[in-house]
């Protein structure tokens, strides 16, 4: 019979990807905490925050991110049309996280090996703003199955990192 392996057990095969994620407008405590964590298990080489309230001392995010903040490079960005260019100077591509009218389906999304992605996702409400879609280079959705047009930006974004680490 399997039995469950310890935290200290547990083999770690540490790897860092090309990857940003870029969030606009994020809220939650919760999620911002849980973002940290799936981006740290995910090996992403940084997180930026536009337009987020984030407040790296809540309780609530300190639980949920279980210490990974100290683990994976972030800061906020104030000014999005010069961290848009400085990443697109360094040959990153913008992968906005969102349905629009000619997003692609993630399983069908092809991206070089090689390449620097910069993964943008939105708030909890609205999404993506119209201001970081303009500077997208290509949309893609999570393909569902049910009524809800929409899931956890969190959720989501862990399947999207799950997708972009195995191309």
């Amino acid at each position: 019979m399997a039995s469950q392996l310890s935290h200290n057990a547990t083999p770690f095969a540490p790897k860092k990807f090309p990857i940003i994620v870029l969030c606009d407008s994020l809220h939650s405590p919760a999620n911002i905490g849980a973002l940290f964590r799936i981006c740290e298990a995910f090996g992403v080489e940084e997180i930026l925050f536009y337009n987020c309230i984030l407040n790296i001392q809540s309780n609530r995010l300190l639980r949920t991110s279980r210490n990974t903040h100290q683990r994976v490079a972030y800061r906020e960005v104030t000014d999005l049309a010069s961290e848009v260019a400085r990443l697109k100077n360094l040959s990153y591509t913008f992968i906005g996280l969102e349905i629009t009218e000619n997003s692609v389906p993630l399983q069908t999304l092809s991206l070089p090996k090689s390449s620097k992605t910069v993964l943008c996702i939105g708030g909890e409400r609205h999404g993506i703003s119209e201001t970081l879609l303009e500077h997208t280079t290509v949309n893609t959705h999570i393909t569902m199955y049910g009524e809800n047009s929409s899931m956890n930006v969190i959720q989501a974004t862990a399947i999207a990192l799950f997708s972009l680490t195995k191309l």
